[in-house]
């Protein structure tokens, strides 16, 4: 008895022995981990990495940044049921604990003393949480005791809710999803609230190895570690067994979805994404920010359309320049032909495909496209197909397919209609747009070819400067070169309005006399002589202002120019805001010789619509942080006609300033953007009306296709067709097209602005203007119509075959005497008509 007695009292001895050392131990480990241990504070301050989203006007996803994809969410949002299959695989004890299962350590510790490394975890989700947000991913005793100390913290001042809520938010779960909404949404395009049971136990199977248990990397493996938590559910009592048995039949449903954007507006993505890191850093990419952009979706995509449609027009125009590359028979004869183009890349929705079979006899071509398998082109889509031999020459019409593609040729195609039933790549990953066709079904495709020519467009409010539609280019994926903001190119004849402006500020009027014939300038400023024409080659004699400009007669251009004088007309550029760096100092000037991008354009074009006032473009409406909190709203804009610089400014909401008539003095926001007038608003709405008959009468004519009475453009086309635009609008809308090559080159002697950029003009203000009225220029004071003779820009005489025109009253052609019978015209300021001639 005293033996057992005594071995009781040394197991005792022994046992408070070792609890004393462990506690002496651990305190010293807690006494030199815990200076080193971040607040749990921290945790309520934290951002979750989550990636800006860029979405138009009118709430439509444009592009999302970043390389995690996340969605934050609360718990209240998460079914029941959802949690209790985290827990099921994670910690089923969760509710219980105090943030450390025991077992579960001692499970982890055993391991570790084994085998020297922990091979199956002991974390609890609240460990998960510690090690999740504060510490590295290192197997080791230090940050295992880390992770217990700060979960034990975490516990004691944390809700069992809220730490939920922070681990579902946070864990990954494969393919760039971090977070229980980003995987629903990337596994099964779905919210989280419609996930199905076997689904929502397939998420829950990822945290423990996210590319092991991958439903599509490894579906296998992900089926099983599923059927394991739903039977982990059932047992733990979460679901009852009918529920378990409909669920673990429920097949594999998993497929990446990428998100899926709305608009395809690439350029406009870009340009928010360089202006928020501009603002923000790296931290633009992971805060969450929410950008809205001023483009409205509709008219976006229309102006991404028109752009393409009228680039791939063009080119058609211009011939077939053959196949892009060649398979060998070998290749050919191989299973995988879609392999065997990977280096032909998609460019938008023209795909690569090779031609494997040619039948005269069917009119068809057989082909393999890419991720679509078996194709059928017709020859009917083919005989567009020229054979290209330069701008200006193509070879003869085709008449059989075999005049066009052979066997082998690699060509792009664009997916015409597809099957009834297409199906899925096996690991569920696909282009975006793209659906691979069921096998042995045909598609029908029609011939393509990446255009060379590029293109911009860019549309804006023309009282505000929001910034409708813009597109840089045919695709964003293939250049990333934005034509709309970068490319500085001659504006040839769409600089004429400006000329015409200045000329009408300076008493110049549109019944004004100008010789329309041929010059030659010895000018020192140009090394040779210089014999400027039309392009016509044509000359026509004596003509009015107003004829000059609708039919685009350069040597009235050039006539007008040295009438106003070369400094005076770059002076009042300078007024216009319009860039005059890049301008020459010689008459070459009036025929738009100068450089000016797209946008610059597009922005003195906005000036004129808008009936004279600056215009500063933007884009950015509101961008608005991971709380939903706005941190940036663009101002309102005012349109100030005289004393600007005592505007009052009290706060203000002006709630839509597009249809805020000019002000005087007016109380703004701080923040208000005053936009202060640039022109003579009659000489602006004189120059409306002179513009609108470009599209009545002149080399706009194209534009009358939209129905509309309240249209006003110019065309514009440089030497040897190198550039050519169109500049067009109504009081509200200002849109300018721009066609051309990246490397300067002629478009060819049938191309010019009317040909190549009008239509995608028309194509893109089709539609941005189906729900407007018609919106023209309010007529000023001080404008008054006169009867004139068109030939001599006098006031026609009683019984006189003569036209209406309007003067500012001061401009006026004086009234005619009794005695007053000559034919000839003069300015309204009286000036020799023979300086007009002459």
């Amino acid at each position: 008895m005293s033996h057992l007695l005594r071995t009781s009292r040394l197991f005792a001895w022994l046992f408070l022995t070792g609890l004393s050392v462990a506690v002496i131990v651990g305190s010293g480990f807690y006494l030199y981990l815990r200076p080193g241990l971040p607040p749990v504070e921290q945790l309520l301050d934290i951002k979750l990495q989550t990636p800006l989203r860029v979405y138009s006007k009118d709430n439509r996803l444009i592009a999302e940044f970043g390389e995690k994809r996340r969605a934050p969410i609360t718990i209240e949002q998460i079914p029941t049921i959802q949690l209790q299959a985290f827990m099921a695989a994670e910690d089923a004890r969760f509710y219980e604990h105090f943030g450390v299962d025991i077992k579960g350590l001692a499970r982890a510790a055993i391991e570790l003393v084994s085998t020297g490394s922990i091979q199956s975890g002991g974390s609890t989700i609240t460990m998960q949480v510690a090690k999740n947000y504060f510490l590295s991913r290192d197997r080791t005793f230090i940050r295992k005791f880390n992770e217990i100390l700060l979960a034990v913290q975490i516990e004691r001042e944390l809700d069992k809710n809220r730490i939920l809520e922070l681990y579902l938010n946070k864990i990954y779960l494969g393919n760039r999803a971090y977070g229980i909404a980003a995987a629903a949404r990337v596994y099964y395009n779905k919210p989280v609230n419609e996930l199905s049971l076997a689904q929502m136990a397939m998420l829950a199977g990822l945290p423990k190895a996210p590319s092991a248990y991958n439903p599509l990397a490894n579906p296998q493996r992900a089926m099983q570690r599923r059927d394991w938590i739903l039977g982990r559910m059932k047992d733990l009592g979460f679901i009852s067994p009918d529920a378990y048995e409909l669920a673990i039949t429920a097949p594999l449903t998993a497929t990446y979805n990428a998100t899926e954007t709305e608009v395809d507006a690439d350029y406009v993505a870009e340009m928010a994404r360089a202006e928020m890191v501009r603002r923000f850093g790296e931290e633009a990419y992971t805060d969450g920010y929410t950008v809205t952009l001023t483009v409205d979706s509709k008219d976006q995509q229309t102006a991404t359309d028109a752009l393409r449609s009228g680039l791939e027009a063009y080119d058609r125009r211009h011939g077939f320049r053959g196949a892009i590359g060649q398979l060998d028979a070998e290749t050919l004869a191989g299973e995988n032909l879609s392999n065997a183009m990977l280096n032909y890349p998609r460019i938008e929705s023209l795909m690569p495909a090779v031609v494997t079979a040619v039948s005269d006899e069917k009119k068809e071509v057989l082909a393999h496209v890419r991720r679509f398998g078996p194709a059928v082109m017709p020859f009917e889509s083919m005989q567009w197909a020229m054979r290209y031999k330069t701008e200006n020459l193509t070879g003869p019409k085709p008449e059989k397919p075999s005049d066009v593609v052979s066997v082998g040729d690699v060509v792009y195609v664009r997916i015409d209609e597809l099957p009834q039933a297409p199906t899925a790549p096996e690991n569920g990953e696909q282009e975006e747009g793209i659906t691979t066709s069921g096998i042995g079904q045909p598609v029908k495709v029609s011939l393509m070819q990446v255009p060379k020519a590029e293109g911009a467009l860019i549309s804006l409010e023309a009282k505000t400067g929001a910034i409708e539609a813009l597109a840089g280019g045919y695709s964003f994926g293939q250049s990333k070169y934005n034509r709309a903001m970068q490319a500085r190119r001659q504006p040839g004849s769409t600089f004429k309005p400006f000329l015409y402006l200045a000329a009408l500020e300076s008493g110049v009027t549109p019944a004004t006399i100008y010789n329309d014939a041929p010059i030659v300038f010895d000018d020192s400023e140009l090394e040779t002589a210089w014999r400027p024409q039309n392009s016509s080659g044509q000359f026509y004699g004596p003509t009015t202002l107003r004829e000059a400009l609708y039919r685009s007669r350069n040597l009235v251009s050039i006539r007008l120019l040295r009438d106003i004088g070369i400094p005076q007309t770059l002076d009042y550029l300078n007024q216009l805001k319009v860039p005059v760096e890049s301008m020459p100092k010689d008459l070459s000037l009036s025929l738009g010789s100068g450089q000016l991008s797209p946008m610059e354009l597009a922005r003195g074009l906005a000036v004129i619509a808008n009936g004279g006032y600056d215009v500063e473009p933007f884009l950015i409406q509101s961008i608005t942080d991971v709380n939903g909190e706005t941190v940036y709203e663009a101002p309102d804009v005012v349109l100030c006609e005289q004393d600007c610089d005592t505007i009052e400014t009290e706060p203000a909401n002006i709630a839509n300033e597009a249809e805020r008539s000019p002000a005087t003095t007016a109380e703004v926001a701080p923040e208000t953007r005053v936009m202060r007038r640039l022109a003579d608003e009659r000489s602006v709405y004189i120059l409306h009306s002179m513009l609108r008959d470009v599209v009545k009468r002149g080399t706009g004519r194209r534009a009358l296709a939209l129905g509309r009475d309240d249209i006003a453009g110019k065309t514009g086309t440089t030497n040897e067709q190198r550039d050519t635009w169109f500049a067009g609008f109504n009081h509200n809308l200002a849109t300018t097209v721009w066609v051309g090559f990246d490397q300067p080159a002629p478009l060819g002697r049938r191309e010019f602005g009317a040909s190549t950029a009008l239509p995608i003009w028309v194509d893109y203000m089709k539609v941005a203007l189906s729900e407007s009225p018609s919106a023209f220029m309010p007529r000023p004071n001080g404008i008054v119509n006169i009867r004139i003779n068109s030939d001599t820009g006098k006031r026609a005489r009683p019984g006189e075959e003569g036209v209406f025109e309007i003067f500012k009253e001061e401009d006026a052609p004086a009234p005619l005497s009794a005695d007053d019978s000559g034919p000839g015209g003069t300015r309204g300021n009286g000036d020799d008509l023979s300086r007009q001639i002459f």
